[in-house]
């Protein structure tokens, strides 16, 4: 899919495409970090007519909602495409030693070369967590790299 960006010059960006039903949709990301999704009319392809405006919680939301079912799809999609390349999920354990814990305390990039690309917790996905990230019991943590720095990345976790 096409997806072209256009600067709205003193409002922010725009990006666009074109959906399976041949409609225009645009998404307006403005300076002040608020969002609107819109949609374009076949009378004037210029005119968006608004659908929604999003703060950027609200919009952060709705990305992870829908990029949360795709997130495991597309790094095995990703792996199959660059040889030497793996995913694998590692549990935190309740109990264990970076239970309630940050994410950066591990170093497991730095010790192992694998980055811990997404957190699963229950039905929620946080994905590109960032080193102050508090890792919990029962989290499944989502790692890409090779299979050498996967199980790295295990041998830390479970101690």
């Amino acid at each position: 899919m096409d997806v072209t960006e256009v600067l709205l010059p003193g409002v922010g960006l725009r990006y666009e495409f074109t959906n399976h039903r041949g409609e225009r949709v645009g998404v307006v990301a403005r300076r002040t970090g608020d969002f609107e999704l819109v949609v374009y009319g076949s009378e004037d392809p210029d005119e968006g007519r608004p659908l929604i405006e999003l703060n950027n919680e609200e919009a952060d939301a709705v990305a992870e909602i829908l990029g949360a079912p795709r997130i495991a799809e597309r790094f095995a999609d990703l792996t199959k495409e660059v040889p030497g390349l793996a995913s694998g999920q590692v549990e935190v354990r309740a109990g264990s030693a970076f239970d309630g814990r940050p994410l950066g305390d591990t170093r497991a990039r730095t010790r192992t070369g694998a980055s811990i690309v997404a957190v699963v917790r229950g039905d929620e996905v946080i994905a590109s967590p960032t080193p102050q990230e508090l890792l919990l019991g029962g989290d499944v943590l989502v790692v890409i790299g090779t299979h050498e720095g996967i199980g790295g990345v295990e041998q830390i976790i479970r101690g």
